[in-house]
């Protein structure tokens, strides 16, 4: 998946819509973790993509432990800590495209701070079936009019 820094929306495989937003939250001493939630639809799923855990302004000479608290392939809670930082040596993570389903917490494991974690909050929906065949139906008219016929040029009779 690639980056996007602001809302999209991507069909995939002509049966679900994925849209993405920015997500960021702040933990420190005063505020140790957040938890990751999504709406309570039926029809859609919420995934967190993580991307960079940061120090703050601020930060101490101290290890900052970041843990996250999700649900395996099993359904079975876990924790697993996705970054030590330290401002002298490590300010500064890449996850990637570290992707969990909701809910997610993370956590400030350890150290007072400020960490910022940041990514993409994702959102997938299945998109209805009138939906698709109004797409399938503007995809058959552009190709109608990109596949017309090529008429040869008239040939112009030459003048002695």
């Amino acid at each position: 998946m690639s980056f996007q820094d602001d809302e999209s929306d991507i069909e995939l495989a002509g049966q679900s819509k994925l849209e993405s937003f920015l997500f960021s939250c702040e933990l420190s001493s005063k505020v140790p973790f957040y938890t990751f939630q999504g709406d309570e639809e039926e029809d859609l799923e919420h995934f967190l993509e993580l991307r960079t855990v940061c120090l703050g302004e601020g930060a101490k000479e101290e290890s900052n432990v970041v843990e996250v608290t999700a649900m395996n392939h099993q359904g079975k809670t876990i924790s697993v800590p996705i970054a030590n930082l330290h401002v002298s040596c490590l300010p500064m993570v890449s996850l990637g495209e570290f992707e969990l389903k909701a809910p997610v917490t993370i956590r400030l494991k350890a150290g007072a701070g400020p960490v910022t974690v940041s990514g993409l909050h994702l959102i997938a929906s299945q998109v209805e079936e009138s939906d698709l065949s109004e797409d399938d139906e503007d995809d058959d008219e552009d190709e109608e009019e990109e596949l017309s016929p090529i008429k040869p040029a008239k040939k112009k009779k030459q003048q002695q």
